[in-house]
Order: structure tokens, then C-alpha cells, then sequence
């Protein structure tokens, strides 16, 4: 029957497995402790969970989900009558700390950056537009399907700004630096090369055919040009999002201006970043705060 109203709700098979096989566990549990449904206690389900962790060593995402599926479906129990109380409704799991993005330094960063250009011409020009990408990249913090969507009409080379569509195709305005315009020009040089004149609604970023360039073509010359520098790090654009990001905040201590760069809705989002910055917030308190032990 749970299951049934759990099909009326358009889950997928794949999620009604999974509810299924977890809610089958924990009644298997129950029934070789002679516990009825209706005696469960929250003590019960502590007892549980800390069973599957010891025997399926399960991680705190599959922990979430089990209780998350006992939880519906004691839910369901509750509002059938089989239950009057739901012990599951006061039990929370601590949630793991959100894993924190990998990052590069600003030297390495720069040294693939600044790479000398290959000797032969077809290497040399792809290698000035692929320098464009990266700049960008890094420069303005964007992600790979914003620097992919990237038209000539959103660039203003006089203000050194970029018009940007990003997720739920919200716009923002973001500033670039002045490596990363004069990159731009020497790849639009090379540009008229291979495609003649461009149009405003023209893709920034394309292929010797003149077709825009692919999410994974992109991710694959951001690979290829971190080993072409001989760096020992697995680039791709979103790290390269990453590290503007800590960088920015490193340097400007500028939380809300950084948000407003990457296009993130909710600071807590951005938040994941000032885990470079305990340092500096600490000094802060002790300078600020009334209660500060002060030296």
C-alpha cells in the first residue's frame, strides 16, 4: 500500500527500489528484535542506523537516504492509524560539513597561464584561443556552459565587461581584467583567420569549421593545455571557477561582490569559500568585537 501511494506520487522505479530495499531493512531489523510497528521507538532507529553503518559501512548520504525512506514511510503509517506517534520525527542525523572544492595556487595558475606559445601556426592559433578560455575562465569566474554561450554582442571591451546568461537564464554583468581582454583581441585576430568577419550574435569561442565550440571540447583543451604546461593538476573549467573564487575572496574579503560574480542566488552558497579566511575573520573579531580578548 506504501508503495502504491508512493507510485501515485510519479516516482521513479529507481527511487521505489531504493525506498523499498530501505524500509524492507529496517522491518527485517525490527522483526528479529520482536519489535512491532507500533512499538518502534526513536531509540529504535538509532539502533538501526548505527547496525547498517557497522556492517554496510554506508556513508552519511545513504544514511540520509535510509532514514529519509523510514521517515516517509512512517509518515504514511501515522496518517493510516497504524501509528499514533511517529518516533522518526525527532531524529536527526548531524549532516557531514559540505566537502570543500579543490584548488590551485595563483602561481600555478599563472604558469599555465603563461606558457610560451607553440612553434607550429595551426598549434599557435588554437593555443591563443584556448588562452582565451582560460582567462576568462579564471578572470570573471565563469562556468563552462556561460564561457561556451559566450556571444561577441555580450562582450564590452571598452568597460572590461561581460554580459553573462547564467543558470534559469538570469543575466548578470561581471568585470574581466585586462590579461584576459588582450587575450581576447590576439584570439579574435585569429578568428577572422579561420571564420572572415564576425556578427554580434557570432559565438566568442569556435572551432576551425566555424561551429561553437562544445562544453566538451572546451573541457578537453582546458585539460590539454594544463599538460601541454607540464603542470601535474587535472584542470577543468569548473576548478578554474573554483579558484577565482577563494582567490577573489582571499584578497577582498568582499563576500557579497563575489556572489555577485559568480551568479549564486544564495550566499551560503558562496560560503563554502571563506574556509580560506578563518584567519582574517578571527582578526576581525579580535579587533571589533567589545568582549574580544584584545591583546
Amino acid at each position: 500500500m506504501w508503495l502504491k501511494d508512493r507510485k501515485l506520487q510519479n516516482q521513479s522505479e529507481h527511487t521505489l527500489d531504493a525506498y523499498f530495499r530501505d524500509v524492507s531493512g529496517f522491518i527485517a531489523f525490527c522483526y528479529e528484535k520482536n519489535i512491532e510497528l507500533k512499538q518502534v521507538e526513536a531509540s529504535d532507529l538509532r539502533e538501526y542506523l548505527a547496525f547498517k553503518v557497522e556492517q554496510h559501512q554506508l556513508s552519511s548520504t545513504s544514511l540520509q537516504r535510509h532514514l529519509t525512506s523510514i521517515r516517509q514511510f512512517m509518515k504514511w503509517a501515522e496518517q493510516g492509524n497504524y501509528l499514533t506517534i511517529n518516533p522518526s520525527d525527532d531524529l536527526q542525523l548531524k549532516r557531514q560539513p559540505r566537502a570543500l572544492p579543490g584548488m590551485v595556487d595563483v602561481e600555478t595558475i599563472n604558469f599555465i597561464l603563461d606558457q610560451t606559445a607553440p612553434e607550429k601556426p595551426l598549434e599557435q592559433q588554437l593555443w591563443l584561443r584556448d588562452k582565451a578560455i582560460l582567462e576568462l575562465l579564471y578572470s570573471s569566474g565563469l562556468r563552462l556552459a556561460e564561457v561556451q554561450g559566450l556571444d561577441i554582442r555580450d562582450i564590452d571591451f571598452g568597460r572590461l565587461l561581460l554580459r553573462i546568461t547564467g543558470k534559469g537564464n538570469k543575466t548578470r554583468i561581471v568585470p574581466f581584467g585586462g590579461k584576459a581582454k588582450d587575450s581576447l583581441i590576439e584570439w579574435l585576430k585569429i578568428y577572422r583567420i579561420w571564420q572572415g568577419e564576425f556578427k554580434p550574435e557570432s559565438a566568442v569561442f569556435i572551432s576551425q569549421k566555424g561551429a561553437r565550440l562544445s562544453p566538451r571540447q572546451i573541457e578537453n583543451r582546458v585539460k590539454f593545455q594544463a599538460q601541454r604546461a607540464g603542470v601535474n593538476v587535472d584542470l577543468h573549467p569548473h576548478l578554474l571557477r573554483h579558484c577565482f573564487a577563494s582567490h577573489m575572496l582571499s584578497s577582498s574579503r568582499d563576500l557579497r561582490a563575489v556572489q555577485e560574480m559568480l551568479g549564486h542566488s544564495n550566499l551560503t552558497t558562496t560560503q563554502i569559500y571563506t574556509h580560506l579566511d578563518f584567519e582574517h575573520l578571527a582578526q576581525v573579531y579580535d579587533q571589533a568585537h567589545p568582549r574580544a580578548n584584545k591583546k
